[in-house]
């Protein structure tokens, strides 16, 4: 099961149909929405400060988000699909949000709505993105404008898959047959399944997907 701790007194809290893989951590002032997904050696560290998360956000593999001791915090809206080994450091994603693998985005960044960053970008302290960009490089600077609806179109659809990706696991899961304990032995408690339901499989990634961005 994924790794939930608390820190400093506050506790994890996630919506409805949120999936962890088995070694994703998740510590302290952390809230998430409905639909969330946390892929494998992710970390969110609410340990310092408060991390919050809306609605159907995938935080993918390796990705780290952290903040700055009572300085920063990390605000997500909805809708975001966070790439592989991505860091968001103490900054605020809007939403509609594609960020590509491998980029940093840094304390007290902001990145507007319905905006693409390619990977391995470099976002800089402070950095405000405009709405309906695409961005890349180090540092991270604006690539060209892009339509509206041609940027939600994509970002809607990794969104989604991952969503698809979730299900797949779900339904394995309720495929179960479930084997009745014998005679002395102790059955799993609810709490136990709960836990083991919130784990998804590896997930083939986003390879070559922002290679096209330049």
């Amino acid at each position: 099961m994924a790794l939930i701790k608390s820190v400093r007194g506050f506790t994890p809290q996630f919506g409805e149909n949120c999936f962890f893989a088995e070694n994703a951590t998740i510590v302290g002032d952390v809230i998430m929405g409905d639909d969330c997904s946390i892929w494998f050696n992710a970390v969110l560290r609410g340990d310092v400060n408060s991390i919050r998360i809306g609605n159907k956000v995938n935080i993918q593999d390796g990705a780290v988000l952290h903040c700055l001791y009572e300085k920063t915090k990390i605000h997500m809206g909805d809708n975001i699909s966070v790439g592989h080994n991505v860091t968001i450091h103490g900054a605020t994603i809007k939403n509609d949000v594609l960020i590509g693998m491998g980029a940093t985005i840094l304390d007290n960044a902001v990145v507007n709505e319905n905006t693409i960053i390619a990977a391995n970008a470099l976002v800089r302290d402070g950095q405000i993105l405009e709405p309906n960009s695409i961005y890349a490089g180090i540092p991270a600077k604006k690539v060209k404008d892009i339509d509206p609806e041609q940027t939600r179109e994509m970002i809607n659809k990794i969104a989604n898959n991952y969503l698809m990706y979730a299900s797949w696991k779900l339904e394995q899961i309720k495929s179960f047959s479930v084997i009745p304990a014998k005679a002395g032995t102790a059955k799993p408690s609810t709490k136990s399944i709960s836990y083991f339901l919130r784990g998804i499989p590896a997930f083939a990634g986003m390879t070559g997907l922002f290679e096209t961005l330049n």
